[in-house]
């Protein structure tokens, strides 16, 4: 459904007496409604057809700092190679290829250490600096964010 049609339809539902409107093109459908429906606000009044951000579910603090402190100690130090883009990580050249690092390997910088897939270019990443590998942080195939730490150099 077109954005346009979306918004006529929110001034429609301002202009008038019309607590709520639901509109289906298809199998596409959009509810639009300004009164609170459950203790689910929807304040900009935005299309509620598609997926919605629901409050999360508060948990006892002690469930909340046993995995952070975990993860705390879990943390490599060192330096993390992030990745330049978004994409697929791959640790080898092709599919049962041998990895391009391995953890606890010696890696020089310039030395080839992933790849990060984009729009069905594969880029070839390079070590930044010499080092040993002490963690790789994402899993062969996995993808990848921007900025997102992949391995760990020391």
């Amino acid at each position: 459904m077109d954005i346009r049609k979306v918004k006529r339809l929110i001034e429609l539902l301002e202009e008038s007496d019309i607590s709520e409107i639901e509109i289906q093109e298809g199998e596409e459908s959009v509810r639009i409604s300004r009164h609170n429906q459950g203790g689910i606000t929807n304040p900009c009044q935005c299309p509620t057809g598609g997926p919605t951000a629901m409050p999360q579910p508060a948990f006892p603090a002690e469930t909340a700092k046993e995995p952070a402190e975990s993860q705390v100690l879990e943390q490599p130090t060192g330096h993390a190679v992030t990745s330049p883009m978004v994409g697929t990580f791959y640790r080898a050249s092709a599919p049962g290829a041998k990895p391009f690092a391995e953890v606890g390997q010696r890696i020089k910088k310039g030395d080839p250490i992933c790849i990060v897939e984009a729009m069905k270019m594969m880029n070839q990443i390079d070590a930044d600096q010499d080092g040993v590998v002490e963690a790789i942080l994402v899993e062969d195939g996995e993808p990848v964010e921007f900025d997102q730490p992949m391995l760990i150099i020391s």
